[in-house]
């Protein structure tokens, strides 16, 4: 393992501690008080500076991360507000959205609420907002490394309708600042079914400031509304009161020369702030693999009280399931059929 600078056994990391939660881990929480009230969440230290924690009753999506105590996710004024609040008609998606470092969108709905094939679809699908099953949250060592696993499923179900099961992995490493998540989403129903999903990562205060800059993978940028300017889509600035929300579709993804078949968006902080007064560079690169996951929104909402950028891999757009089909871009998953998706999201300082 490589945690303070230098290489260590098990055996050495084990002579020094009562326990690994010492350094790191995986411990369990549940929230009290308010709407939070009862909420479970499962916290993530990999001991070299990344803390995250993974919300079970929000499909294992990912609350609150940080590097060094300092948060490099947005957390909505919701809170982390309990899923039994949820109402999907419209907009009210809007009112219990947790935001945190990922708000996981679909499976059968992303985006704008609208009607499609007579059915009312609200704002971003149901999937943030339902509880995982079959949850296990482990920590073991194999050889001299310290491995961090958090796996469950996720299922979108209707009688006389649709059967979706999306089965995540959370990895994480003890002494590297790394997730890495794996998700499966199967048919496991008995008719054709709409599949749309997008991952709605979330970037806030201290890592985005002036002094940040974005770079996308993308050779061709389109504003989500023609009037939306296209200057400063890659530049981040102080907050702004009545600031309008801009939207971007990121085309034509360049892969890794390195990785194939995957690309990456990296925002880079050189005022960062550590403990004790002190700053660095940091880098939070996030890369996905594009086979299925063709597709690049940007959210730019540097707005005072809701300072967030959002990073959005995706199989579609966002503006609902009706524009998603009239575009003949609609995925639909045959009875049986599943799809995979990774990403990963790396922390480095200089």
């Amino acid at each position: 393992m490589q945690l303070y600078g230098k290489q260590w056994s098990r055996r050495e990391i084990e002579s020094r501690i009562g326990r690994i939660e010492q350094i790191g881990g995986i411990r369990h929480f549940k929230l009290t008080g308010g709407t939070e009230a009862d909420v479970d969440l499962i916290q993530v230290r990999t001991g070299a500076g990344l803390t995250y924690y993974v919300s079970p009753m929000r499909g294992l999506d990912i609350s609150l991360a940080e590097f060094g105590g300092a948060p490099i996710s947005w957390q909505s004024p919701n809170g982390d507000v309990h899923p039994s609040y949820y109402n999907a008609e419209g907009l009210e998606w809007l009112r219990t959205a947790a935001g945190g470092l990922l708000m996981t969108c679909g499976l059968r709905q992303v985006g704008s609420p609208g009607q499609d094939a007579g059915e009312s679809l609200g704002l971003h699908g149901r999937i943030h907002h339902t509880a995982a099953r079959q949850v296990s949250a482990h920590g073991n060592w194999i050889g001299d490394e310290y491995e961090m696993l958090i796996r469950g499923a996720v299922e979108e179900t209707r009688i006389f309708g649709e059967y979706l099961r999306l089965t995540r992995e959370i990895h994480s490493r003890m002494g590297e600042n790394k997730i890495h998540l794996k998700d499966n989403v199967e048919n496991s129903g008995f008719e054709p079914t709409p599949h749309m999903m997008l991952y709605h990562f979330n970037f806030g205060f201290p890592l985005m400031s002036k002094a940040t800059t974005i770079s996308f993978p993308s050779t061709k940028v389109i504003p989500r509304e023609k009037a939306t300017p296209l200057e400063g889509f890659d530049k981040w600035q102080q907050p702004v009161p009545g600031y309008q929300e801009r939207v971007y579709y990121h085309e034509a993804l360049i892969t890794s020369a390195e990785n194939e078949g995957w690309t990456s968006a990296v925002i880079k902080n050189p005022e960062f702030p550590l403990p004790g007064g002190l700053s660095c560079l940091l880098e939070v690169c996030l890369s996905w693999k594009i086979k299925n996951l063709p597709r690049l929104i940007q959210w730019k909402m540097p707005g005072a009280g809701v300072h967030v950028l959002g990073i959005e891999p995706a199989n579609c757009y966002v503006e609902g399931r009706a524009k998603e089909r009239e575009r003949g871009t609609l995925v639909t998953l045959q009875p049986g059929e599943s799809l995979d998706y990774e990403l990963q999201l790396e922390i480095t300082i200089t």
